[in-house]
Formats: C-alpha cells, sequence, structure tokens
C-alpha cells in the first residue's frame, strides 16, 4: 500500500522554513558582519590612508627645510713646514620655497583629488563584500533547504520500498519493482550526501564573507525596491556609481598634473640662510662663526627636452584618464543592464518554477492513486515523486536568485553601501584620518588627533 507521502513532506518543508528562532540570524545581521570583519575592506583603507599622505607630502614641499649638520675633517699639508689640522663644525640651514608659480598647490589638488578617487574605490570594494553576504547567505539557505528537501525524498523513498515489499510479498507486484525502489533509495541517499557537502561548502563560503560560520538564518527580507524602468536604472548609476566617481577625480587630477608639469618651465624663487661655528681642534684658535642669507631665481634653460617629455607624458595621461571615465561609464551601464536582465530572468524561472512544482504535485497526486488501482507501477510513483523534489528544489533555487539578482542591481547601481541599506551601526569615516594628516602635522596638537585617530582603528 502506499501511505500519504505528501502531508510528511509539507510538515518536513514547514518545520524547516517556519521555526526560525528569535535569535536567528537576518540578511541585516550578515551584512553587519560582513562589514565589520571584512580584510578587503581594512586592506583598502589602509590603501586610502596611504593616498591621504600623499596631500600630506605635497603640504610638506612648500614649508621651509631645516637641516642640521655637524662635520669633522683632518688636513695635513706638507709644503713648506709641516701642519695638521681636525676642524670640527656645526651648521644649520634652511631653506624655502618663495615662489614656485603654482606648482606647489597643483599637486596638492591633485593629490587631493586622487583621495577623492580612492575613496570612491573602497565604496566599490564594500559594494563588492556586500553583496558576496547577500550571495552566501542565500546559497546557505538555499542549502539548508536542499538538504532538507532530499532528507524528505529519502524518506518518502524508503517508505515507497517498504510498500514495495509489502505488495511483493502479497504476490502484487515482482521482484523488479521492489529492486526499482532499492535502486531509487540508493540514489536518493547520494543525493542526500551531495546536498550535504554543498551545505559544508556554503557554509565556508560564509564564514570567509563574514568572518563567523552561520547559525540558523532567517527569512530573507522583502526585496529591496528598484527602479521600474531599465533607463531609470542606469540614470541613477551614471550619476552615484563609485566607479564614475572615481574616474572623474581621476581626470580632474591628471589635468591638473598636466598643468603642474607645464608651470615648471617657469623655475623657482629660493631663499636660503645658514649659521655654523668652526673651530680647530688640534691648533688653539678663536673659533669661526658664520652667516649667511640669500635669495635666488633658477629657471631651466635646457635639460635635453626632458621638461617638454614630462608635458606631453602628462597630457597623454590625461587624454587617457578621460578616455577611462568614458569607459567606466560604459561598463557600469552595461552592468546595469546584464544584471537587470538577471533579474528578469530569475522573476521568469521563479513563474515558471511554481507552475512546475503545481503540475509536478498533481502529477505526483494521480500517479499515487492510479498505483492504488493498479493501472500505475511502483516506478512511475517514484518517477512523479523524483519529478516533484527536483521541481521543488529547483523553484528553491529561483527565489535565492531572485534575492542575489536584486541587490547586484543595486551594486550596479552603486546604491548597496551600509549607508544606503540604513544598517544602523558605526561606519569607517575617511574624513578623520585625511582631517588629522591633510596639513602635514608632527608634534602639534593636530599631531595628538592623529594619534587618536590611530588609536581608534587600531593603527598605532
Amino acid at each position: 500500500m502506499f501511505r500519504p507521502t505528501l502531508a510528511a513532506f509539507a510538515v518536513a518543508c514547514s518545520t524547516a522554513l517556519a521555526g526560525a528562532p528569535a535569535v536567528a540570524q537576518s540578511l541585516a545581521d550578515t551584512f553587519i558582519n560582513a562589514y565589520q570583519n571584512s580584510d578587503l575592506l581594512e586592506q583598502n583603507r589602509a590603501v586610502l590612508r596611504a593616498a591621504d599622505e600623499d596631500v600630506a607630502l605635497a603640504v610638506a614641499s612648500l614649508r621651509p627645510v631645516l637641516n642640521f649638520v655637524a662635520q669633522a675633517r683632518g688636513q695635513k699639508q706638507s709644503a713648506g713646514q709641516q701642519r695638521e689640522s681636525l676642524t670640527a663644525s656645526v651648521n644649520l640651514s634652511a631653506e624655502i620655497t618663495l615662489v614656485d608659480f603654482g606648482r606647489g598647490a597643483l599637486a596638492r589638488q591633485s593629490a587631493e583629488a586622487l583621495v577623492m578617487g580612492t575613496r570612491q574605490a573602497l565604496l566599490n570594494v564594500e559594494q563588492q563584500v556586500l553583496l558576496d553576504a547577500a550571495r552566501a547567505f542565500m546559497d546557505v539557505r538555499s542549502a539548508v533547504e536542499t538538504v532538507t528537501l532530499r532528507q524528505t525524498t529519502m524518506r518518502l523513498t524508503q517508505q515507497e520500498l517498504n510498500a514495495a515489499q509489502e505488495r511483493f510479498e502479497l504476490g502484487e507486484i515482482t521482484r523488479t519493482d521492489v529492486s526499482l525502489a532499492e535502486a531509487r533509495l540508493a540514489a536518493a541517499r547520494s543525493q542526500l550526501a551531495a546536498a550535504e557537502g554543498d551545505l559544508a561548502v556554503a557554509r565556508e563560503e560564509y564564514k570567509l564573507v563574514t568572518g563567523r560560520h552561520p547559525g540558523q538564518l532567517r527569512q530573507p527580507p522583502a526585496l529591496p525596491a528598484l527602479p521600474a524602468t531599465l533607463q531609470a536604472a542606469q540614470d541613477i548609476a551614471r550619476l552615484t556609481h563609485p566607479s564614475v566617481k572615481q574616474a572623474q577625480f581621476e581626470v580632474t587630477a591628471a589635468e591638473l598634473n598636466a598643468e603642474r608639469t607645464a608651470a615648471q618651465r617657469h623655475g623657482s624663487v629660493t631663499a636660503d640662510a645658514s649659521v655654523g661655528v668652526t673651530t680647530d681642534l688640534l691648533n688653539s684658535g678663536p673659533a669661526t662663526r658664520s652667516a649667511s642669507a640669500g635669495v635666488q631665481y633658477r629657471r631651466p634653460l635646457y635639460q635635453g627636452g626632458a621638461i617638454s617629455a614630462q608635458h606631453r607624458q602628462a597630457l597623454a595621461r590625461r587624454d587617457a584618464a578621460r578616455s577611462g571615465l568614458h569607459r567606466s561609464v560604459a561598463q557600469v551601464l552595461q552592468n546595469v543592464a546584464v544584471q537587470w536582465a538577471n533579474l528578469d530572468v530569475a522573476r521568469a524561472r521563479i513563474a515558471a518554477g511554481q507552475q512546475q512544482v503545481r503540475a509536478a504535485q498533481s502529477a505526483f497526486d494521480g500517479t499515487r492513486e492510479e498505483a492504488r488501482l493498479g493501472a500505475r507501477t511502483t516506478l512511475d510513483v517514484l518517477n512523479a515523486e523524483n519529478d516533484l523534489m527536483d521541481a521543488r528544489t529547483v523553484l528553491l533555487q529561483s527565489q535565492a536568485g531572485v534575492q542575489v539578482a536584486s541587490y547586484g542591481l543595486m551594486a550596479a547601481m552603486g546604491l548597496l553601501t551600509v549607508d544606503h541599506l540604513r544598517l544602523g551601526i558605526p561606519t569607517y569615516d575617511p574624513e578623520a584620518y585625511f582631517n588629522a594628516v591633510r596639513n602635514a602635522p608632527v608634534t602639534s596638537q593636530q599631531g595628538e588627533a592623529l594619534d587618536r585617530v590611530l588609536r581608534a582603528i587600531g593603527r598605532e
């Protein structure tokens, strides 16, 4: 006889999917863990801090250079009479650029533009980290649900085998039908083992992304709000995507560098001053004191074409940056279109999957009833049951695919960030370190502020 296996299947699925405890992890929790534990974000934050120091270096180049020099020199003369001397000198010298025709200011502005571009690169990394987190979350949920389905399949197949053995003992079927049920049970065990392996892999991927293994995962939230049309999505991406903004800042930096190299032809005006004391350690005599100061204007007349080559190189890099901006915009718009198509496909797969599940369930119910009347064989029932389980597995994967595709579209538009998702957690503040170093502090109050920033991010 055949038992009501479909009811057992429904109970198992509802227990697995609806019985999440209050401490179950949500997708928002996964996003938060990924953001707080990402080594990739830490790496790129350090890259940003290194770019911040370029601004400090540009500022420092405009300040006086003060050097302390202590020197000892021995000398021996033998013309006429032999004389030896050992002199020691101490000098303090300073040099400052008075006029550089804007090169220093342009260097600082260029460095600041590159800092802004690097911040956008960090945002892009943040988007990738959060998208990986969404994908890992859905992969684990799909894997858990697939394992549940495979466990149910194995139990149902075991029930069908038991029923086949009873019917065989009653002489209603042949030994072949029993063997078919046994073979299908072995296949179900193999599929369950594969599903459990996929779950183990998904758990490790989740740990890589978030820094910890997943616990019980909640149902994913409602899909994020998305634009109604592809054109609207592309318009948002053109204005907000970090890759586009990064390319814009790189163009600005390249244009400023081209101006700076052109200004090299004007030379520079510098001032220098020095004071020193020199004494002969072997021969008695008063120490010699000296002081000097001066201003000079130096302008290159001929350097073998180096300045012209540097200017042409800067212009070429500027043109390359402009072309890179156009390319970035085109790639972002293409990616939005691709993600939009992926989302359409995922939605269509859900609709088709739901229809497939309804049809497979109807076929299974009908085949089971016909088998009770002797119009169907055990193999027919097992095939219908397998088709139903496969259809449910495909539907689960399609539902997860819609979630991932939705967040993929958000990332393609440049909106998959902690701030836009409103996760309500403290975020990394790139302004704090930049403001602490932008004026190249040494041991001033700014230096103390820098120490506090370093302690806050654990990098002192």
